[in-house]
């Protein structure tokens, strides 16, 4: 799937950023999965430290508030999430949005564990930005202004292993999205 030159550029600033230390890699450890793009100053220093470092984040399916429509695409997304001390974690999400159209989603979040004294399930919520929704699509989502939305989106999840979890993300007005998450 080839995408715009606008998240190349959106990639390429995170990756700019990071290099200047906004969460640089470790220096004594160049090891790839030690790799922190994460802000230092997300990091809650008091909290304890993650019991994972990354997630991976696929959706087979996301289901519409309004039904089918015979505009709605099958909805791709595939997301990499970086975890800090406290719960709070970075990420990006690129994926097709529900009218085909190559989206991506930078933020930020905190994640709670232990929901209603269950150890296997967790809460999310992110904040960030995305960017994809353009041209007649423009308006299917708040405050775009040149394809580029705020967007906050909560989540539940169910740990069926210490790696292994299924998730449901509350995309506002829009809908639902069911995903399966790896951490290592």
């Amino acid at each position: 799937m080839a995408y715009p030159s606008q998240i190349r550029a959106l990639i390429a600033t995170l990756a700019v950023s990071s290099s200047l230390g906004m969460g640089a890699a470790n220096a004594a450890d160049n090891d790839l999965y030690d790799f922190q793009p994460c802000p230092d100053s997300l990091a809650d220093q008091n909290g304890a430290a993650p019991a994972k470092k990354w997630d991976l984040t696929l959706s087979p399916y996301t289901f519409h508030w309004s039904g089918p429509s015979p505009e709605h695409k099958p909805v791709k997304l595939v997301a990499l999430d970086r975890h800090l001390q406290g719960g709070r974690f970075c990420g990006l999400a690129l994926f097709t949005n529900s009218f085909g159209q190559p989206s991506a989603y930078g933020y930020v979040g905190q994640q709670w564990n232990n929901i209603f004294g269950n150890p296997k399930l967790h809460t999310k919520v992110s904040a960030g930005l995305i960017y994809g929704y353009k041209g007649k699509h423009k308006d299917a989502i708040a405050f775009n202004q040149m394809g580029i939305a705020p967007a906050i989106i909560p989540s539940l999840g169910y740990a069926f292993t210490p790696k292994d979890s299924a998730e449901v993300f509350v995309l506002g007005t829009a809908g639902l999205t069911f995903s399966y998450t790896r951490s290592f």
